[in-house]
């Protein structure tokens, strides 16, 4: 007699455990130290169907995390203007430490432009409002010929400036005081009292160096003032002329501002909250 077969029951399948969906990371505030190379710049600031350096910051960082993000800037530079030393803040949902952030972004980022010191901040940290001083350089070419090579970072403004003259109507800059005289236009309303704690002329082989340091600057501040004292130093203009058109205050009398390319932001100084 033949037995049945026995059937043997196999054990209940349990369902799959279902994936756990990553906690969300914290948005983390990051801060980079920015140069770039002004010429092909239509200023720092974004604007429409403009080249800029603050658009061309928010496309790499857009590409790098895969969302678009707004890029802060401590300070705004006009076209040509360039920088060494411009802060620039923005938030990430990510892990990737800061040093891998920047190498990434430099990947990313066209050759005229680079990132470094890329750190994490504190969270509110603006890198406009919490700047306490901003540093400016302004390199004159001083020699007879022209140098190519120099082209896209000084003024050529030849041999003879009366570099003593110079500086001492640089020395009247500093202080607390108005300086519509020194600007642009201006927004009705917006305020033209600044402090300049520096503004220094120095010889560096063929070119002099100007260092200007200030809370804060208005539009074209630097190269009207740069402008005024070539032709002080041209004998053009005299220490107290100048001093004269500071004290009346009125807007962009100071006289023509100097050229874009010449100019570069060199610093920006914070008090805390930069590093965390």
């Amino acid at each position: 007699m033949r037995t049945p077969a026995q059937t043997t029951s196999l054990p209940e399948q349990k369902p799959p455990p279902r994936r756990q969906r990553s906690e969300p990371v914290a948005l983390r505030r990051f801060a980079a130290t920015v140069s770039y190379d002004g010429a092909a710049f239509a200023g720092s600031q974004l604007q429409p169907n403009a080249r800029t350096v603050q658009g061309v910051l928010e496309e790499a960082v857009e590409r790098l995390f895969g969302t678009p993000t707004r890029v802060r800037l401590a300070g705004r530079t006009d076209a040509g203007v360039h920088a060494v030393g411009q802060v620039a803040a923005w938030d990430a949902d990510t892990r990737l430490d800061p040093a891998t952030i920047g190498r990434a972004l430099n990947a990313l980022l066209p050759e005229d432009v680079a990132v470094r010191d890329v750190r994490e901040t504190d969270p509110r940290f603006d890198p406009r409002r919490w700047a306490r001083r901003r540093r400016y350089r302004y390199t004159l070419l001083v020699a007879r010929e022209r140098q190519p090579l120099l082209r896209r970072t000084t003024w050529h403004v030849g041999p003879g400036l009366d570099v003593a003259a110079m500086q001492r109507t640089a020395d009247a800059l500093v202080g607390r005081r108005d300086f519509a005289a020194c600007a642009g236009p201006l927004p009705a309303g917006r305020s033209s009292i600044r402090t300049i704690y520096l503004a220094a002329w120095r010889s560096d082989g063929c070119c002099l160096l100007f260092d200007i340091e200030a809370d804060a600057f208005l539009p074209q501040m630097v190269r009207r003032i740069v402008g005024a004292l070539v032709q002080v130093g041209r004998g053009r203009l005299s220490t107290e002329q100048f001093c004269e058109l500071l004290r009346q205050a009125k807007p962009a009398t100071i006289g023509p501002a100097a050229p874009a390319h010449g100019l570069c932001l060199w610093s920006v100084s914070y008090d805390e909250g930069y590093d965390q």
